[in-house]
């Protein structure tokens, strides 16, 4: 009898929940609410001057918990939905909850201050103490951009550069590409100073780009020297990758696989409006040069690359731009271009290999996020930004470019229409590929990283 109520007893505790198994609710230790209301107020600060950087929801969610936790608030709740942050604690049955937010303002991006901001939340869980914690983000938030504005400027214009380089052109293509950038920036900068949206200062920088192209076209078919073998096309190709260049692709990608539906909703819908502007800034520009007799040549077959040399100058240069664009410390920059270049050299490996150009932008893409992962937290900068940095050079510029053209061509044609479009589609199959990449890499990375920390954690506590 005892031993077939033993089996049963040990059948039903294989199906069912022993309650008493279960741990005890522990009792939330009394905390003094002007200290929870100072721990709250810090953690809100910081996850927004985070946001306002330029970091993915999730690394903000993880900050300001990581925050709270280690001050001793919690259980905190934090709630972000793109352009608004809450952040609510409830300490007990007896306490009243409370709840802070702010609206977050457009992000900028700004990589040195991001890298200030994740260096602060790990010398929070080491041990700072919250006046101290207190002091040192407000020094961090006032700190200036790291860069003057002429030295940004002169930043947009080398991408530019860069691009030429990319694609082996002329030191007098270059030259023109360079002006044609910096005044795109200028332009942008002045509409901004006037509080115009920047859906319109977009396509006013694109109509900047493709007027120099124009002049450049016009002066190739005069017969000017210098400009005989000029290709107007790279100059629009590298104004479209500079206006795209801005942008968080990464960031909209990484929240929308991390769960945050709504925040990635509205910077994917940002970056299309955005694009949106660029294509009509350029299709503006196409269609009056036409009209005024100096349309561009269409060719349906990529551009050549220059040499194996040019290509890594110029991916070097694309990446230093884009970090001192950002922000970035010197050490994230010559990461950045160490990145970019092994990036670049496993997109063509993949192109070699015959996979098609967006299967192999992803495989760029994924190894210079996998890689910055692991690297980036041992070299104490932030992965976000070296990823965006090296996987610019692969942007799409020629290929939109070729689309756009192609629309302007085609008129009532539709075979040169639909060709047009099927340009267009594979330019947002690379982008895709592009995001995808890069946010795959960052998951991947992460556990990778983590599990080389913990051996090398072990390894120094045995000697």
């Amino acid at each position: 009898m005892d031993a077939r109520k033993s089996w049963r007893a040990r059948v039903v505790r294989a199906i069912h929940v022993d309650a008493a198994s279960r741990p005890e609710t522990q009792a939330l230790l009394s905390v003094d609410e002007m200290y929870a209301r100072r721990v709250i107020d810090l953690a809100m600060r910081i996850a927004e001057a985070l946001i306002a950087v330029g970091a993915a929801a999730n690394e903000v969610t993880l900050s300001a918990s990581r925050v709270t936790a280690a001050l001793g608030i919690k259980p905190v709740h934090i709630d972000i939905t793109f352009n608004s942050l809450a952040v609510s604690y409830h300490g007990g049955e007896a306490d009243l909850p409370f709840t802070l937010i702010r609206v977050v303002r457009a992000p900028v991006p700004d990589h040195s201050k991001l890298q200030q901001l994740q260096a602060l939340v790990a010398d929070i869980e080491a041990g700072l103490e919250l006046g101290e914690a207190r002091a040192r983000f407000h020094r961090i938030r006032r700190t200036p951009f790291r860069y003057r504005p002429a030295v940004i400027v002169l930043a947009q214009g080398m991408l530019a550069v860069g691009v030429c380089l990319l694609y082996g052109t002329s030191w007098m293509m270059a030259a023109v590409a360079l002006l044609a950038a910096g005044s795109a920036a200028l332009t942008q900068r002045a509409m901004a100073r006037m509080h115009v949206p920047f859906f319109f200062s977009q396509a006013a920088g694109a109509l900047v780009v493709t007027a120099f192209a124009a002049a450049t076209n016009w002066l190739r078919t005069h017969d000017v020297p210098l400009f005989d073998d000029a290709r107007p096309g790279i100059i629009v190709a590298a104004g479209i990758v500079l206006m795209l260049a801005g942008m968080s692709v990464v960031g909209a990608a990484q929240d929308a696989i991390d769960g945050f539906a709504l925040t990635a909703g509205g910077r994917i819908l940002d970056l299309a409006l955005l694009t949106l502007g660029v294509v009509i800034g350029i299709v503006g520009g196409v269609s009056l040069a036409q009209r005024l007799g100096v349309g561009f040549p269409l060719s349906t077959a990529p551009p050549e690359l220059g040499s194996g040399v040019a290509q890594v100058a110029g991916v070097v240069v694309i990446a230093v731009s884009v970090a001192v664009w950002n922000g970035a410390t010197a050490r994230t920059i010559l990461v950045s271009a160490l990145l970019a270049s092994i990036a670049w050299g496993g997109y063509s490996a993949a192109v070699a290999g015959g996979i098609g150009v967006p299967l192999a932008s992803g495989v760029g893409a994924l190894i210079a996020s996998f890689v910055g992962t692991l690297i980036a937290h041992r070299l104490h900068v932030p992965s976000i930004a070296v990823t965006t940095a090296a996987i610019v050079p692969m942007v799409p510029g020629s290929v939109v470019y070729r689309g756009l053209l192609g629309i302007v061509e085609a008129e009532n044609d539709p075979t040169p229409l639909l060709l047009a479009f099927s340009e267009l589609l594979q330019a947002g199959a690379i982008g895709l590929a592009l995001a995808s990449g890069a946010s795959l890499g960052l998951f991947l990375g992460a556990p990778v990283r983590d599990t080389l920390q913990s051996v090398v954690r072990r390894r120094g506590r045995i000697r």
